[in-house]
C-alpha cells in the first residue's frame, strides 16, 4: 500500500491491537488510536517486531471536539486507505443500577464517534484507488437482551448504518464491511465474565488473533458481513426473538448475579 495507512481505533489492546498486528504482517502500517499512553507502547512494540511505521494518537472519542481534532490531524498528515472503527464499550448491568454517564459513554463511543470519524476521514479515503471501512459490531446486535442496557441497540445501529453506507457508496472506491464477533477473550475480566455465562459463552469464545485475521482478510475482499462464528450467527440471526431474547437475558442475569 506504499505510504498509505490504516486507522484503527481502540488499538492499544485486545482486538484493536491484534488488527494492527494482522495489518503489520501484511506490510501495512497503522495509525493507532487509544485513550492513554498504552497505545504508544503498543505502537513501539509492533514497529520493532514487524518493521512497520505505525504511529499513535491519544484521544477521548466520547468527546466530539477530540474526534474532530483527531480527524483533522490525520487528514493533514497521512494518506488513509482503511478505517477500522473498533473502539466500543458495553457491559452487563441492571438498567436501574447503570448511571447516566455509563449509558452516555456507550452511545457516544459506539455510535457518535464512529459516525463522525467516518464522516471526517471519508474525503481522504475517497482519494485512494481502493479504500475500506470496517466496523466492528457484535452478535449482540441481533438479540434484545436484558441487563445489557443500550449496548445491543448501539451495535444494531452500527449494522444498519454500515449496510446503508455500503449502498450509498456502491460504485465508489470505498467498501464498507461489518464484522459480527461473538464472545472474545479480549482481557482476563471479559473472559471471566463470558465463562460465567456457561456452556454457550465458553463454546463460542474465540481468540482476538483468530478474529483479527478473518476480519482483515475478508475486509480486503470487500465482504459485506464478516461472520466469525457461524454457530453463534445461526442462533442470533435465525432463531426468533421470542425464543432467543429470554434465553440470552437469563444467561446474562446469571452473569450479573455472580
Amino acid at each position: 500500500m506504499g505510504g498509505q495507512y490504516a486507522v484503527v481505533t481502540g488499538a492499544s489492546r485486545g482486538l484493536g491491537k491484534e488488527l494492527v498486528i494482522e495489518l503489520a504482517r501484511r506490510g501495512i502500517s497503522s495509525i493507532m488510536i487509544g485513550t492513554n499512553e498504552n497505545v504508544g507502547l503498543a505502537c513501539a512494540e509492533i514497529n520493532a517486531k514487524y518493521n512497520t511505521q505505525c504511529v499513535s494518537f491519544t484521544a477521548n472519542l466520547c468527546q466530539k471536539e477530540e474526534v474532530l481534532a483527531l480527524a483533522e490531524k490525520i487528514n493533514s498528515q497521512y494518506e488513509v486507505f482503511m478505517l477500522v472503527n473498533n473502539a466500543g464499550m458495553g457491559g452487563s448491568k441492571a438498567f436501574t443500577e447503570a448511571d447516566c454517564d455509563y449509558l452516555d459513554r456507550i452511545i457516544q463511543l459506539n455510535i457518535r464517534a464512529t459516525a463522525l470519524l467516518t464522516h471526517e476521514l471519508l474525503p481522504n479515503l475517497m482519494k485512494q484507488e481502493r479504500a475500506y471501512i470496517l466496523n466492528i459490531g457484535s452478535m449482540a446486535a441481533f438479540t434484545a437482551t436484558g441487563y445489557k442496557t443500550v449496548y445491543p441497540a448501539s451495535k444494531a445501529f452500527l449494522r444498519h448504518w454500515t449496510y446503508g453506507m455500503r449502498e450509498e457508496f456502491k460504485g465508489t472506491a470505498v467498501s464498507f464491511s461489518y464484522a459480527s464477533p461473538g464472545a472474545m477473550a479480549t482481557n482476563p475480566e471479559v473472559t471471566a465474565r463470558i465463562e460465567k455465562q456457561g456452556f454457550l459463552g465458553r463454546f463460542t469464545l474465540k481468540s482476538t488473533g483468530q478474529i483479527a485475521q478473518k476480519c482483515i482478510r475478508q475486509t480486503l475482499r470487500g465482504k459485506r458481513h464478516i461472520i466469525i462464528n457461524p454457530l453463534s450467527y445461526c442462533f442470533s440471526a435465525i432463531i426468533p426473538g421470542c425464543i432467543k431474547n429470554p434465553i440470552m437475558t437469563k444467561i446474562v442475569k446469571r452473569e450479573v448475579a455472580r
